[in-house]
């Protein structure tokens, strides 16, 4: 068993963030690792899509079931995952993205096991750090694709700024 969470701040938008989670089609493009995905299906709120995974010459397809929950009054979103087939005994992942006046929260979490005892055991050496770099390539990616984030709210204007 193989579990991670990571609460961060950021400054983007919930949406901003979830269309970015969200668009499973460009992974190979910015995740580290993921050398394909294929989106099956995507209707309403609900998409299948298959990912591979590659580390050295180890390569590994899975299939997921992704929810996209309808926005919260607030402006709050969440993605689940469910896992349907490849090479895990159990895959568990979720996204929340909760407004905050400075952008959003973002509430990551990921467990699962792999079948192969060799696969986990390998993976397990490197997952923390893996799953880490793989939150950051989020941010790096809403940075290229929404630009540098603007001054927040709480942020304090520049000494010469005019008045």
């Amino acid at each position: 068993m193989t579990k991670y969470s990571e609460q961060k701040l950021v400054p983007y938008t919930p949406a901003q963030l979830h269309a970015l989670v969200a668009d499973v089609a460009k992974y190979p493009q910015f995740l580290p690792w993921c050398v394909g995905a294929r989106v099956r299906s995507h209707v309403g709120h609900e998409m299948v899509a298959d990912l591979t995974i590659g580390f050295g010459p180890l390569r590994e397809s899975f299939t997921s079931r992704v929810l996209f929950l309808p926005p919260a009054p607030d402006g709050a979103r969440a993605i689940r995952v469910q896992y349907e087939k490849g090479p895990f005994k159990y895959l568990h992942n979720s996204w929340d993205f909760a407004p905050h006046p400075d952008g959003c929260v973002v509430d990551f979490f990921v467990d699962f096991e792999f079948r192969s005892f060799v696969l986990q055991k390998a993976i397990g050496a490197v997952f923390t750090e893996a799953v880490r770099m793989m939150v950051n390539a989020f941010l790096k990616r809403a940075q290229t694709v929404y630009g540098p984030p603007a001054l927040t709210a709480s942020a304090s204007p520049a000494p010469n700024a005019a008045a």
